[in-house]
């Protein structure tokens, strides 16, 4: 019994870890963009261009790391993308054309999806076996390291880093992390004979629908909330990251408590409340023309996004409609459409109107899929 406890919270530990280690890396891009679009002479459509290709990357890479997961096991499909990450990482700082940051961003983009699937199936399990509620703390991870991450490269490009010097830092922490818990991420495979890959179906779909919109708004705050400083604000490009650190740190506390308040309040009002919050606070840092509010609302998108993404997946673990190994990459891959679609889409829509006017739609649709998600939980 002493030996089952002691692998659990081994596995409980690199489970966390394994959740850090592309937070930790897909932040770094974000105080990056301002410095990318600049280089490679990007207007906003075309910046969204871009960056569809971060999207495209993990949405194509999903269902394959699925896959994959089933037939070998988490623990190799999730070193091969940490190996994938550190190579790309650096490229981000050097490319210099369009076309050079779409190819970089969709290999890292593959290896950001990849993970992000795999890890969720071993999470799934771990949290069964726990026989306690771990999801939201398993997201923390993913928000305490993308916080390090857009912490960290803000303050070394603050204090006169180069993008280069940034990005080898942090491939660096990444492939540490990844060392010191490789031991004890999940081994098992699928049961043979059973689906690989199958389409959405049934609640599976609403679930990745709400799973869509709240990765749209996360992958806005990555994508564009220190371009909105910086041209909106005229904030400097130096400082404009701060804006995705304060979004980060109130996601990273929210999810550390979240296994708690999702009990206290159950999984439907967590959800509700979460998005009508988060509506809120897009709205609250689009409409007032202050650096400070801005924070403030980024801070709220944080807090109401925080607990969403978990209560789905756990959602998504339990229903019977499909099996858990191929539910779990479909809403993977539901979510991460936002991804693609959501930070393309504001460019587009910044071009044509302009980028406050595309954050206050994002913030109608976080309070639509408030009252979907809320109603899904109830019903489960």
């Amino acid at each position: 019994m002493t030996d089952l406890a002691t692998l659990q919270r081994h596995q409980q530990a690199a489970t966390r870890a394994a959740f850090f280690v592309p937070g930790f890396a897909i932040a770094c891009w974000a105080p990056l963009v301002p410095f990318a679009k600049q280089r490679a002479g990007l207007d906003d459509a075309m910046l969204g261009v871009v960056l569809l290709c971060l999207g495209l990357g993990s949405l194509l890479a999903m269902p394959i790391a699925g896959m994959l997961a089933a037939r070998h096991g988490c623990r190799p499909v999730m070193l091969v993308t940490v190996v994938i990450m550190a190579i790309t990482l650096p490229l981000l700082a050097l490319a210099p054309t369009p076309l050079t940051i779409g190819v970089v961003l969709l290999v890292f983009g593959a290896a950001i999806g990849a993970m992000d699937c795999v890890m969720n199936l071993q999470a799934v399990v771990v949290e069964r076996e726990s026989g306690r509620p771990m999801m939201s703390g398993f997201h923390a991870f993913y928000s305490i390291g993308a916080l390090t991450g857009a912490v960290l490269v803000t303050l070394l490009l603050s204090a006169g880093a180069s993008e280069q010097v940034a990005t080898w830092v942090v491939a660096f922490g990444a492939a540490l992390v990844t060392a010191l818990s490789l031991r004890h991420w999940r081994t098992e495979r699928a049961a043979q004979g059973g689906a690989t890959f199958a389409l959405p179906r049934g609640v599976v779909v609403l679930i990745g629908l709400v799973c869509f919109v709240t990765f749209l708004t996360e992958g806005s705050m990555l994508d564009w909330s220190a371009v909105f400083l910086h041209e909106v604000r005229a904030i400097d490009l130096e400082q404009a990251g701060w804006g995705f650190v304060a979004f980060n740190v109130a996601m990273m506390v929210t999810r550390l408590l979240g296994d708690r308040l999702v009990s206290r309040l159950g999984a439907s009002r967590a959800v509700l409340l979460g998005g009508l919050l988060a509506s809120a606070g897009f709205a609250l840092a689009t409409l007032v023309p202050s650096f400070s509010i801005a924070l403030l609302g980024y801070a709220l998108v944080g807090i109401g996004c925080a607990n969403i993404v978990p209560v789905m997946f756990t959602l998504a673990g339990r229903q019977t409609r499909m099996p858990e190994s191929v539910a779990i990459p479909a809403v993977t891959t539901l979510g991460y459409a936002g991804v693609l679609l959501g930070p393309a889409s504001i460019g587009f829509i910044a071009q044509h109107w302009s980028l406050p006017f595309a954050f206050l739609l994002a913030a109608f649709a976080l309070a639509c899929v408030a009252v979907i998600g809320a109603l899904i939980a109830r019903s489960n």
